[in-house]
């Protein structure tokens, strides 16, 4: 997967990298990706030998020089300071800095900024005057090379290794390990430092080379999924599909749909029994079991049966006035009900009990992988449910109206299909011939 894929830009965004591991190597990757002109800078340094990364290198001292270089040429263009006596290309003067980002939001080019350094380590821990990120920043990458995981705390393996230690827990020569690591990512004073309240909060575990590597990075994501919008795992040095990313990780927040009115049933489906247990409150607790969360309840019919039976679970149950209006108005008002960094959400029907936890987590990885607008099983050449919405799907499921579902979404984004042998999954239940076919489905009554 590409970086600019992974994590969802459009293109014309602010960038800042921040941490070790690659953050140099992480930045022209993805300027490399990004529709040209891209510009690229520092509020710290890059070695000298970095510019010829770039596709043009302009050393600028003011303002001033900044108006009288072309940077509309189709490429990507590195502007610094002057080189120092140590062979470092310079910081601009934040003055400076704030002038290209204005022209870059002027004109809709890309900006990309390192704003750390951590001398080629894997692993670092922030001095007090540091990292300096821009408080424009869009989206923050905070990198962290997985190299240094099962290595000794030191110079070899950590930049400032003292101040590692500290936030880790750890003395120096003790074996990094990966609580160690996650504890110095999620701390203040560690990778969430100096990260601006506005900006998305991007980890990119790097150097996942390897099953063990790429095991190590799927547990600090699943640990760090509470503080971090995504955490990507990759390689820069060994791409995999087309791109450094392997998998990009996020929280899956979930949206059971129960507020219908069951008119044909004659009787409300989101309280019939599922081995002793309601329906809705079956399909909530495989949700809650296959991690989906935050989990949202849209109630609408038959509102206070149903949060009844769903009181004691960690669920919001949130009420649809027009319930009776169609499907489409119950999304609506599960989708106003999600955080506001929710990236992703998976619509479970109240009236399919039998979908299992395995299939659910099945669709988040492949949706991990693949990063598509839209994921969904597919049985037999039919697609079926439940369904996974990427965030650039939200507004068109907003836009929809009536009692069309989220497949009206369909024909307008990419839809990758999980294959699934349990065509099971496709009942659900509108009349009472449909439950005794679930029933049966499942259940021997002989």
């Amino acid at each position: 997967m590409k970086l600019k894929h992974a994590l969802g830009l459009k293109g014309g965004e602010a960038v800042a990298f921040v941490g070790a591991g690659g953050k140099t190597s992480a930045m022209f990757e993805l300027a490399a990706e990004l529709t040209p002109p891209v510009l690229l800078s520092t509020t710290t340094h890059l070695g000298a030998w970095q510019a010829k990364l770039a596709g043009q290198h302009h050393v600028i001292t003011s303002v001033e020089e900044l108006k009288t270089i072309n940077l509309n040429q189709g490429k990507t263009a590195l502007l610094t300071g002057p080189v120092s006596t140590d062979q470092r290309l310079s910081a601009l003067d934040f003055s400076t800095l704030e002038a290209i980002y204005g022209y870059c939001q002027a004109q809709g080019h890309s900006l990309l900024v390192e704003a750390d350094g951590a001398r080629q380590r894997p692993l670092k821990g922030p001095a007090a005057y540091e990292p300096v990120i821009p408080s424009w920043a869009d989206h923050v990458v905070v990198m962290a090379g997985l190299d240094g995981l099962g290595k000794p705390l030191g110079e070899d393996s950590v930049h400032r290794p003292e101040i590692f230690a500290q936030l880790a827990g750890l003395r120096l020569g003790e074996e990094i390990q990966v609580t160690h690591l996650a504890q110095v990512l999620r701390s203040p004073l560690g990778g969430l430092k100096g990260i601006p309240e506005g900006a998305s909060r991007v980890l990119f575990l790097n150097q996942a080379e390897g099953e063990i590597r790429r095991a190590q990075g799927a547990r600090l994501a699943s640990i760090l999924a509470d503080v971090y919008d995504r955490v990507l795992i990759g390689s820069l040095q060994q791409q995999h599909d087309g791109g450094p990313i392997s998998s990009a990780h996020s929280r899956t927040a979930g949206i059971i749909l129960a507020a219908g009115g069951s008119e044909r049933l004659g009787q409300p489906k989101q309280l019939l029994d599922w081995r002793g247990t309601p329906f809705v409150r079956q399909v909530a607790q495989t949700a809650i079991s296959a991690g989906l969360d935050p989990l949202i309840v849209v109630t609408g019919s038959e509102r206070v049966a149903v949060e009844d039976a769903l009181s004691d679970l960690p669920v919001e149950c949130v009420f649809n006035p027009d319930w009776a209006a169609g499907q489409s108005g119950s999304m609506r008002v599960g989708l106003a009900s999600l955080p506001l960094r929710c990236d992703r959400v998976m619509f479970l029907l109240s009236d399919q009990p039998q979908v299992y936890p395995l299939l659910i987590r099945q669709l988040i990885e492949r949706h991990n992988q693949q990063r598509a607008p839209i994921t969904a099983p597919m049985m037999r050449e039919r697609r079926g449910n439940p369904v996974l919405f990427g965030k650039e799907t939200f507004e068109i499921l907003k836009s929809i109206s009536g009692d069309r579902g989220g497949r009206a979404a369909f024909n307008k984004f990419k839809v990758d299909n999980l294959p699934w042998i349990d065509d099971r999954a496709l009942l659900d239940v509108d009349q009472m011939s449909d439950y005794v076919q679930l029933m049966r489905a499942y259940f021997d009554f002989t």
